[in-house]
């Protein structure tokens, strides 16, 4: 076959699918959907949310299923969703759910600068009745639903993720290679140069709580996420901004390191002048440097 031919076999093909992928849309336009329970799952520090909350002021609800930190594949794909969350959410209300606890989620998630909400499944059987647990096995995709006026919620569509699909561009860059994906396998760390992941995690103490609490929302837009009479919690742009009240008038600043293993980068770090200031666990750590930063510490594997 011809270079010429082969060419234009691609661009025959290239049609045919796109043809086919209209076609399947439009059967998934169609189809009612089947109801569903209003499932409980667990969130941020354990609290519990109903997959009805998780549509927010939307009337539909995307949730993948995300085989947890362990899986390097579904780290990719997450990866990818983060850049996109922002677009995703004008439209319909987005979550990713995992089997891990909620605590190594936050970690994880702050880790890698995702900025999407999670869910955790760990403590029931929403992957499982969805069809994403087969002969035992954890498998990863996307399920779609919709709520009515009445908060009767449908599962509506789902999908399962792996190398070549719709839903992570790295292999679809890759296929166009002449070497191709299928010897690639993705890792989960982001940058390899460095022991040390700067999350998005930013903590600060002030005096004036609650004019510093007002300013921050108000007027430089950081959106509420929880508050209390000590520490008030903001986000903006995918970074997480802790404010902490303190009557200490040395106000400081926190930013926050994940590492694979805290005790050999404890030591390192101690050899250089650094100085533990707070132990939560001998796997998080509040450290000083000699040169003004102040930063937490933690484990994430």
């Amino acid at each position: 076959m011809s270079q010429t031919q082969v060419m234009s076999e691609i661009q025959k093909l290239e049609l045919e699918i796109m043809e086919k992928k209209k076609q399947l849309a439009e059967l998934r336009k169609g189809n009612k959907g089947e109801p569903v329970e209003n499932y409980t799952f667990a969130t941020s520090h354990n609290k519990p949310v109903t997959l009805l909350e998780l549509f927010g002021d939307k009337e539909e609800l995307l949730v993948v299923h995300n085989m947890g930190k362990s899986c390097s594949y579904c780290t990719m794909w997450a990866d990818g969703f983060n850049g996109v969350y922002h677009h995703i959410i004008k439209k319909a209300s987005f979550v990713v759910s995992s089997p891990d606890n909620t605590a190594d989620q936050e970690n994880f998630a702050a880790e890698r600068n995702w900025i999407f909400p999670m869910v955790s499944t760990k403590e029931n059987s929403f992957k499982e009745d969805m069809g994403f647990v087969l002969e035992g096995m954890n498998y990863p995709g996307v399920s779609v639903f919709t709520r009515n006026e009445k908060g009767k919620i449908f599962h509506h569509a789902k999908t399962f993720f792996g190398p070549g699909d719709d839903f992570c561009s790295v292999w679809s860059f890759f296929d166009l290679l002449p070497s191709g994906y299928e010897e690639y396998r993705p890792g989960k760390k982001i940058n390899e140069q460095t022991p040390f992941q700067l999350t998005n995690n930013i903590a600060i103490q002030v005096q004036d709580y609650e004019n510093a609490r007002q300013f921050y929302e108000q007027t430089l837009g950081m959106q509420l996420i929880e508050t209390n009479e000590t520490e008030t919690h903001f986000t903006l742009n995918g970074t997480n901004f802790y404010m902490e009240k303190s009557e200490d008038a040395k106000q400081m600043v926190f930013f926050e390191f994940a590492v694979e293993d805290v005790d050999s980068i404890k030591d390192l770090l101690l050899q250089l002048g650094c100085s533990i200031t707070k132990k939560y666990n001998e796997k998080s750590l509040m450290i000083a440097d000699p040169y003004g930063m102040n930063f937490h510490l933690f484990e994430s594997k």
